[in-house]
């Protein structure tokens, strides 16, 4: 079976090599869902390849939180879905001899080095779109099956979880996963846990009654029926089908294929009808992951309902019940996911609502909003992602988004678009830069990315990542 990237394939045998060497390791990741999910990876190959270990997750990576993990006194440290943007701090315990790293990130590395760093960005691949954390995790822990096992199609069965990580980062956001993401999908069918198909590209297929699943429908906005209850109920109940059981509306899921094709085709006339434009309409469609052995109609079944359930967990410090459910507590952790995540639909429509009803600033080049403490600063970036397209938004411009972490602190979370990235807008630069000159510290992706800043500073953050992104888009 070859793998997804034959050359970080073999860094990654080096870096199991270390892991497996270890007395015991410390495993460091981040709270996200793709975090969540390269956490679970991570375990599971190291329980499975008899390392003993213990797993602590972090908001954020800074100097303060990589010298709590050194006092810990773990020879060596597992660092997944960040490190690479902190090799710097970390470079330095390890010259003290505090630990030994190993990273398995994707994120735009500092200008240090340490011998066990995977990233596909040290591989010419692209870390916002064609490997998550998630994937970055599951090639190491596939070379450490291999290693232990002797067996080439060794954890491949967790090529599930390592979708799920790359569509919670947004990685299908152009309708479908590639690059070395496509190659873990060839190899989540191959072990028969994922399932791939093209389908409605509207969030809930699984869990919501049709109705809400077209109301809520952000990505295509069709007028008339996104936004509008009434809208949604009347375009359904016009269609020859019978989409009601029981008296209740059905799921897509609960749809035949000729049922489905039904519905769909008329979506796509409204939408022309409306005029909604082409490109938009194309969008109505996408690759879809299923994970086929998760009970069908639940929100573990589709990749992209289940990054949601986990980011409903730990931005609500619990990533306790995420990695839980990753691992495959269907109990106790699930009831308590599914509270969490009606807590998080609900702060999410409070946040979006908020932003509609404030609006943003527009400068030359980007646009932006503060909303102090009126949303939470781990959720601020999902909500001025599903802001962007919306009343007052403009989708063709990067949007800022500032909450406060505490009296001293604002967190900044950007978001842009893939066309935006093809004409050279790089968030994880502006970010870096823009946070650097009003000294805060900053990066992730070209195409979203985040800092932390000194609480006062968020206008001159404004005006020199206006004049970044200026400069990169010509």
């Amino acid at each position: 079976m070859t793998p997804p990237v034959p050359e970080l394939a073999d860094h990654a045998a080096d870096c199991a090599d270390r892991l497996l060497a270890a007395d015991e390791v410390l495993l460091a990741s981040h709270i996200d869902a793709d975090g969540l999910t390269s956490a679970a990876v991570a375990s599971t190959a190291l329980e499975r390849a008899g390392i003993e270990f213990e797993a602590v997750f972090k908001k954020q990576l800074d100097a303060h939180e990589i010298a709590t993990i050194a006092a810990a006194d773990y020879d060596t440290v597992l660092f997944t879905d960040f490190g690479s943007g902190q090799l710097d701090d970390i470079a330095r315990h390890e010259r003290e001899g505090d630990f030994t790293p190993v990273v398995a990130d994707h994120h735009r590395p500092a200008d240090e080095e340490t011998e066990f760093h995977l990233n596909p960005l040290l591989f010419g691949l692209d870390g916002a779109s064609e490997l998550s954390g998630a994937g970055a995790a599951y090639v190491l822990g596939r070379e450490l099956g291999r290693a232990t096992t002797g067996d080439d199609a060794a954890n491949t069965d967790l090529a599930g979880l390592a979708v799920v990580g790359a569509v919670g980062d947004m990685q299908a956001s152009s309708g479908e996963l590639h690059g070395a993401n496509a190659g873990i999908v060839a190899e989540g069918v191959e072990a028969g846990v994922l399932g791939e198909a093209t389908d409605l590209a509207l969030y809930g297929r699984q869990t919501r009654p049709l109705p809400k699943l077209l109301e809520y429908s952000s990505d295509v906005y069709i007028p008339g029926i996104s936004n509008s209850q009434s809208g949604a109920v009347g375009f359904l109940s016009a269609l020859d089908v019978d989409l009601k059981s029981g008296g209740e509306w059905r799921t897509w899921v609960d749809l035949s294929g000729d049922e489905r094709q039904t519905v769909a085709s008329a979506l796509v006339q409204r939408a022309i009808q409306r005029g909604v434009p082409a490109h938009k309409i194309d969008g109505l469609v996408a690759t879809t992951y299923t994970l086929l052995d998760e009970p069908e109609g639940t929100e573990l079944r589709d990749a992209s309902e289940f990054s949601t359930l986990l980011n409903a967990t730990a931005r609500y410090e619990r990533a306790d019940v995420g990695l839980a459910v990753c691992l495959g507590d269907r109990d106790g952790a699930l009831d308590r996911a599914r509270d969490l995540l009606t807590n998080h639909r609900r702060n999410l429509s409070e946040g979006l609502r908020w932003v509609q009803n404030e609006g943003v600033t527009r400068e030359e080049h980007v646009q932006w909003f503060d909303a102090g403490t009126h949303i939470r600063e781990t959720i601020v970036g999902i909500v001025a992602g599903m802001a962007v397209g919306s009343d007052g938004v403009d989708r063709d411009v990067p949007i800022l988004a500032f909450a406060s972490k505490s009296d001293e602190e604002t967190k900044v979370s950007a978001r842009g678009t893939h066309a935006l990235v093809r004409s050279g807008l790089d968030l994880s630069a502006v970010m870096g830069e823009a946070s650097a000159a009003v000294g805060g510290k900053g990066g992730g992706h070209d195409v979203a990315a985040g800092a932390t800043i000194p609480a006062g500073q968020e206008r001159a953050f404004v005006e020199r990542a206006d004049a970044i992104v200026g400069e990169q888009l010509g």
